[in-house]
């Protein structure tokens, strides 16, 4: 392996694997780029981001320009004198400044097979497609979205199990493997970029808290891939008339009961808070849910901590049930 000057740009947990595996594998990381720190959690305190303070840890500079736009910032990367640069989930638009700067260009981790879900979420929109299979791809970055030409590829199964939390941490280890190859393969000449096919293209839209509204007349087979596809960011949930008020219910496990019930649409069927999907067939049982403010429970805690305020036979998402009345 030859050893090689790099920049890495990330953000979030995902790239944390990457940018470790490069240290290690033996590259001088000689600066690395990171959104700038922002409030989060209850305390809405300043925080670093994970790539941030891995970088600190392993004692690696960082910068963190609110944006690459300007010419101060393209020549502050330029002065770098990088022969590559690793971008994996940074969050900033590359202008062509900076994708032409270093020696060797920007290679992304992206986390789909593409051209299938270029764009901001991959990992979630794969589950709620109940797509068979996901990966990684290494590709060169060019000015599009996600349009660069492929280096490397690696595929990993979706099953029925699969949660975004655990896709999530697959697919940054198989990224963190694949971009030391990459990398490897580039530098000695081995590697030719393939050119992404225009069939199959695909975009995975930025999520929001609406996508995780539960509607129970989609089925229950889409409501578990989207209970699994969409905890914790940006969560499921409903709403339920408690007490003459209206509470939002996150729920963070469900399954699949392949059960006939001849109820309609949103019914609670029983007291382990399984719900009625469609009319008259399947259900959805809703395992650990949340009140706004409260510990997760089992959705039978859930229910006998009502006190028969949601009796069986409720139906959920009537006009009675939705926040806005």
């Amino acid at each position: 392996m030859t050893p090689l000057r790099l920049v890495f740009m990330g953000t979030p947990d995902f790239a944390v694997p990457s940018l470790r595996a490069l240290a290690d594998a033996g590259h001088e990381v000689v600066c690395v780029y990171s959104q700038p720190p922002r409030p989060a959690g209850r305390g809405q305190q300043v925080q670093k981001s994970p790539v941030h303070r891995f970088a600190e840890e392993r004692g690696i500079p960082v910068r963190t320009p609110k944006s690459l736009r300007n010419a101060e910032a393209q020549a502050e990367f330029a002065e770098l004198k990088a022969d590559a640069a690793v971008v994996a989930a940074y969050g900033l638009i590359l202008p062509q400044p900076i994708l032409d700067a270093p020696r060797l260009g920007c290679l992304n981790v992206h986390g789909s097979l593409l051209p299938r879900w270029r764009g901001a979420a991959p990992i979630q929109r794969s589950i709620l497609a109940g797509d068979a299979e996901t990966g990684i791809t290494i590709m060169q970055m060019d000015i599009g979205l996600d349009t660069g030409a492929m280096l490397l590829k690696d595929a990993v199964p979706i099953t029925a199990e699969t949660t975004a939390s655990s896709l999530h941490d697959a697919l940054a280890e198989m990224g963190a493997r694949l971009i030391v190859e990459a990398l490897d393969g580039l530098a000695a000449g081995r590697l030719t970029a393939e050119p992404q096919p225009e069939a199959g293209v695909t975009y995975a839209a930025k999520l929001t808290r609406e996508d995780g509204r539960l509607d129970w007349s989609k089925g229950a087979p889409y409501i578990d891939k989207q209970v699994r596809a969409l905890t914790p960011w940006p969560g499921c949930w409903f709403d339920v008339p408690i007490a003459n008020r209206v509470e939002r219910i996150k729920v963070l496990a469900a399954e699949v009961e392949d059960i006939p019930h001849g109820r309609p649409t949103g019914t609670l069927l029983d007291d382990y808070l399984t719900i009625a999907c469609e009319d008259h067939f399947g259900a959805i049982r809703l395992l650990i849910v949340q009140r706004p403010g409260k510990a997760p429970v089992s959705g039978a805690d859930f229910l006998r901590g009502l006190h028969g305020a949601l009796p069986v036979g409720t139906r959920l998402g009537d006009a009675a049930c939705s926040a806005g009345n």
